[in-house]
């Protein structure tokens, strides 16, 4: 990955926080006046220009502003952000809602992804390993400029009956989880491999609940506040591999 210098780390970290926030690409006029960068709009465009050229920005045909790709977004979670860990109240309602079924490992993973939807207000998604796929909160995607695209919606709501798409996902992680198991995964736009899915994200974590294993996640827009969201998933997770443990 390139090096990127102080300034463009500082662009880069302010647009995505934009795009996250507003969902509309970002223009250089924007950055100047909204976050005291201290340089002109004429330097602010040139190192947007340059993350452009890296491949941490795109730029849009309908505007002059830029969005953060999927390495931009990559980037920004793993290097940027500052996560919003749950509360101690969070984590024990979240624990107590699934708590009775810790002895019912199909009844947990479904309330479990029932509660990340709700907690989240995204699409929830869990797998197991006897083949079954739980997916709750599609309603929730609604509420976001995203998937007022029908094409958009209809491809996401298609993957709810696709297991071998989710199955492919484990797959992706399933050997090298010894070495990735501290780490969110993070699929974002093109990272998804299907038309019509560059403005969604999957924000998963894998669990091992006794002898069961698979992964825990949610479905969103590729502007997902991520620091809200990858700690939450992340806890889910940990919390069925705990419990049941």
């Amino acid at each position: 990955m390139a090096d990127l210098t102080q300034r463009q780390i500082r662009i880069l970290k302010c647009i995505v926080e934009e795009f996250i926030e507003t969902a509309e690409t970002v223009g250089s006029e924007t950055l100047e006046k909204k976050f005291n960068l201290g340089v002109s709009s004429a330097t602010i465009r040139n190192e947007m220009a340059a993350l452009t050229q890296l491949g941490f920005l795109k730029k849009s045909h309908l505007s002059a502003g830029r969005s953060p790709t999927s390495l931009g977004l990559k980037y920004y979670v793993r290097n940027l952000m500052t996560p919003k860990t749950l509360s101690i109240n969070e984590e024990i309602g979240a624990k107590e809602k699934v708590w009775d079924y810790r002895n019912e490992f199909d009844r947990l993973i479904r309330e479990t992804t029932k509660e990340l939807a709700l907690k989240t207000r995204s699409m929830a998604i869990a797998t197991t390993d006897h083949g079954s796929i739980y997916c709750y909160g599609a309603s929730n995607l609604l509420e976001q400029p995203e998937f007022f695209d029908i094409d958009v919606t209809k491809t996401v709501l298609a993957l709810m009956d696709n297991n071998d798409f989710w199955y492919e996902i484990v797959n992706k992680v399933g050997e090298s989880y010894d070495e990735t198991k501290d780490m969110v995964h993070l699929l974002i736009g093109e990272d998804l491999g299907l038309e019509h899915l560059e403005p969604c994200g999957f924000v998963y974590q894998r669990y091992l609940a006794g002898p069961h294993r698979g992964i825990l996640g949610i479905v969103g827009p590729a502007r997902v506040r991520y620091q809200y969201i990858v700690p939450i998933v992340d806890y889910f997770a940990e919390l069925v591999s705990t419990i049941t443990g």
